[in-house]
């Protein structure tokens, strides 16, 4: 049986959008690329109805192709558990007030047990410093918390 992977929007954005002035992101970019055929196939991809919703975001072009990139992976439902496990990361101080989004792609992942949560997003979910109290407060409240990391980590070779 294939793991399981939450695949958050960073990822999806990277994997869509136009190579970058920025080194660090045109990096991040390529990597992803490079991985994404990998990730598909030997994994079992999820994304939520959050991803959805942010990928629809911004320049009509971009949300089309990002749209496209997850249009036949299966959407996790967003319940009132994972509400609740969300607003205990910001609560707890895991995850900062203003970015309740990621606590919800932590939650959503959480709660549908996915092995893996894949972003790129370093500022509040694939984080040093947070992820033993994210790891902590999930596991809490019950739950087995997934491995949070980067395409380029999951698929290190």
């Amino acid at each position: 049986m294939k793991e399981s992977v939450y695949i958050e929007t960073s990822v999806i954005s990277y994997y869509t959008s136009k190579p970058s002035r920025d080194l660090v992101i045109a990096g991040r970019q390529e990597i992803t690329r490079e991985k994404w055929p990998k990730i598909l196939g030997f994994f079992e991809p999820h994304i939520s109805a959050l991803v959805i919703q942010e990928a629809e975001q911004g320049n009509q072009n971009a949300a089309r192709e990002r749209l496209e990139a997850i249009s036949s992976l299966p959407v996790l439902s967003i319940s009132e558990l994972t509400e609740e496990l969300a607003s205990i990361l910001i609560k707890e101080e895991a995850i900062p007030p203003g970015v309740p989004e990621d606590a919800l792609h932590i939650a959503v992942a959480a709660v549908n047990g996915m092995d893996y949560l894949l972003t790129w997003n370093f500022a509040h979910i694939n984080n040093a410093q947070m992820k033993s109290k994210i790891i902590s407060i999930i596991e809490e409240h019950g739950y087995q918390c997934p491995i949070i990391c980067s395409p380029e980590e999951l698929l290190g070779e």
